[in-house]
């Protein structure tokens, strides 16, 4: 790890975390990028540190694999804002900061007296973002949602999974991240604004907005043709009655390959059914098609009930790694779909240096990390601190930025504050 004071994109500027796991990757994303996050947890620790998996299966809040990946690069804070003085500690904490993220229920803050009118009032350039499921206005507004709500009620689910099949949510949580990291960009393009201003604004995250903005073309398909796409599991729908083929079994797994017309994909095609004709497994209605001459995304189910037979005995005669080795010499869009053992040894990321191992001196050992999403050569992001422990820089933070005695520290932990 680099030492904790090396320079970042952000490093003059301070965040103050009050999300639990529905909001924890927003500042994560600002912390990589070399922010001083501060994360304030309740006294009894984040509800993220009970997320699993754990570090050999031993559930305790230091050994969350959760944890150390969304709190890596911050510093932690034990603080009750149900307590008065707690709220007090908060607000001397304000003029430090540039951005505070919270994930809070709507109006929970303001009933604490911690709106944004309060905390600008204290601090005019702070920018506060509230990451919830749907915003802090309209019908929904108060409703509460698990990632399973939540992808549904933001259309992601419908369209994902096989048509005969009911609709499938994608394994891995998502619904939060998704609002998460729309909170992190809300968050610079205000500081961008901040910067021609000098003042803060209120960043109004709804996570069921950020999900819709994944479906592609879905909405807008529906508004141009009124056209409503479903789940067609390996297939993709273009149109009403148009589709294309995405996903393919192949000898150790599944490939992507886009069976679809058009100048660029129809090319693709067409080298695919080259190399399908020089191996013996030609087929005269592939053949017969120039594929450049059909319009993107225009091909039938009829058309696809014929070929896509010999395009899946070709592709099943071949691993991922001779797909892929042949695609790249013959030019066709076509790509493995990695598993997690994939990825670990993927030559490119290897080749980069991407993932990283990590010393645990409370463990003694390493642990793989993956490395920084993206890089800056002035400004490398790097992991500079492993996640924190409850209230771990309290004395930091509360002693020598806010020159409490520890006196003052040991009352107010008594008085259940910190």
């Amino acid at each position: 790890m680099h030492p904790a004071n090396d320079a970042g994109l952000l490093s003059p500027y301070r965040v103050l975390d009050l999300t639990d796991e529905h909001g924890i990757l927003c500042s994560k994303i600002l912390a990589d990028l070399g922010a001083d996050v501060i994360q304030i947890e309740p006294p009894c620790g984040s509800s993220a540190r009970r997320l699993g998996p754990f570090y050999e299966d031993e559930a305790h809040p230091d050994r969350s694999l959760f944890w150390w990946s969304y709190a890596a690069n911050k510093r932690s804070i034990t603080l009750n804002l149900a307590s008065r003085d707690g709220r007090a500690l908060l607000q001397r904490l304000l003029p430090s900061a540039h951005f505070l993220i919270e994930s809070f229920p709507p109006g929970h803050t303001e009933r604490l007296g911690l709106g944004y009118d309060a905390l600008a009032a204290l601090n005019p350039a702070l920018i506060v973002v509230s990451i919830t499921p749907f915003g802090q206005d309209g019908p929904y507004a108060h409703y509460r949602a698990s990632d399973l709500n939540g992808m549904a009620m933001a259309g992601f689910m419908y369209v994902t999974g096989d048509p005969d099949r009911p609709p499938a949510r994608v394994g891995v949580p998502h619904f939060y991240l998704h609002g998460a990291a729309a909170g992190a960009t809300g968050a610079m393009i205000a500081h961008a604004q901040r910067g021609h201003t000098g003042r803060g604004q209120y960043v109004d995250v709804s996570c069921q907005e950020a999900v819709a903005r994944t479906l592609a073309s879905a909405p807008q398909l529906f508004a141009i043709e009124n056209t409503v796409i479903r789940r067609q599991g390996s297939y993709r729908q273009t149109g009403d009655t148009t589709f294309m083929r995405i996903t393919w079994p192949c000898k150790d797994g599944f490939v992507n390959f886009q069976l679809s017309g058009g100048a660029g994909a129809g090319r693709s095609v067409n080298n695919l059914i080259q190399w399908m004709e020089e191996e013996g497994l030609g087929d005269p209605v592939l053949t017969g098609l120039d594929w450049t001459t059909l319009g993107y995304g225009m091909v039938t189910k009829e058309l696809l009930d014929r070929v896509v037979p010999p395009v899946e005995r070709f592709l099943m005669s071949h691993t991922k790694a001779e797909l892929f080795e042949g695609a790249v010499k013959r030019r066709i869009l076509l790509f493995p779909v990695a598993t997690t053992r994939d990825i670990m040894q993927n030559t490119q990321l290897q080749a980069r240096g991407y993932f990283r191992q990590i010393f645990h001196p409370d463990l003694s050992t390493t642990i793989t990390y993956p490395g920084p999403f993206v890089r800056a050569s002035a400004t490398p992001l790097e992991l500079r601190r492993l996640a924190p422990k409850i209230g771990e820089h309290n004395a930091e933070i509360y002693l020598g930025d806010l020159g409490l005695t520890r006196e003052e520290l040991v009352r107010l932990r008594e008085a259940g504050a910190i």
